[in-house]
């Protein structure tokens, strides 16, 4: 009788001490995806009207932004201007964080390559509040909304701005994330509960479409979106291994 209570008491223990754990990383949360040595960092296509790589003044004593670090840290990125298919065919793996319209023969490269076995995490924002010095209208400054020619409706999804304006913490890539008049996504894929996020496949590629860009601000953001690039990247690792 004292066995049989003794290995009882010992199961118990056992089972405590792994739901603690369980408790505690719950807790902690998701770990940041880690840099990786030069050697094993892939190609990452970069496609954005952003200024993530050079800032608004095209200085070359600029280092990057923080959001362009944070890739670097882990992929051997590759800006390129357009998604025709020698610019595509340089990797399997492209963020295009709020492009310009892209021109209809290149939207059709574009859903070839995704067919194709391509991955792509699109950041389309509908209502853009990433401050820019330059004025309206100038061809340089991000268009206010996600320039959608009809890519969105193809995959099967549909991106709405959102009904009132200003931050708002949503998730992304498993972290909590500070997004800025993040729109909502409906449609065919597989969507957040949020609606922030879709996860499509397409072919044999898929597409990460996110409803928001300035989370990738993160600085001017503040405290709060100190996991914005932690889901940024964390999306991206999610890509390279579905």
């Amino acid at each position: 009788m004292r066995r049989a209570r003794g290995r009882a008491l010992a199961v118990i223990a056992a089972l405590i001490i792994v739901a603690a754990g369980a408790a505690g990383f719950a807790l902690r949360g998701p770990r940041p995806p880690a840099p990786r040595p030069a050697a094993q960092r892939r190609t990452l296509l970069l496609l954005t009207s952003l200024p993530l790589v050079f800032g608004e003044g095209f200085s070359l004593q600029g280092n990057g932004s923080p959001a362009l670090k944070a890739l670097q840290s882990r992929y051997q990125v590759v800006p390129i201007s357009v998604t025709e298919p020698k610019e595509l065919a340089k990797a399997r793996l492209l963020l295009m964080a709020h492009p310009l319209a892209q021109p209809a023969e290149d939207l059709v490269a574009l859903d070839r390559w995704v067919r194709g076995g391509g991955r792509v995490l699109l950041l389309a924002d509908p209502m853009l509040e990433w401050p820019s010095k330059r004025p309206l209208g100038d061809l340089l400054r991000p268009s206010p909304m996600f320039m959608d020619t009809g890519l969105l409706g193809h995959w099967g999804l549909r991106l709405d701005p959102p009904a009132e304006r200003g931050p708002k913490v949503e998730r992304l890539g498993g972290f909590e994330v500070l997004t800025d008049s993040p729109g909502k996504l409906s449609g065919g894929c597989p969507i957040s509960h949020d609606r922030l996020v879709a996860h499509c496949r397409i072919g044999r590629g898929e597409a990460a479409i996110v409803a928001d860009a300035d989370l990738l601000d993160a600085g001017r953001l503040g405290p709060d979106a100190k996991h914005n690039l932690d889901g940024v990247l964390a999306e991206l690792a999610r890509l390279e291994h579905p």
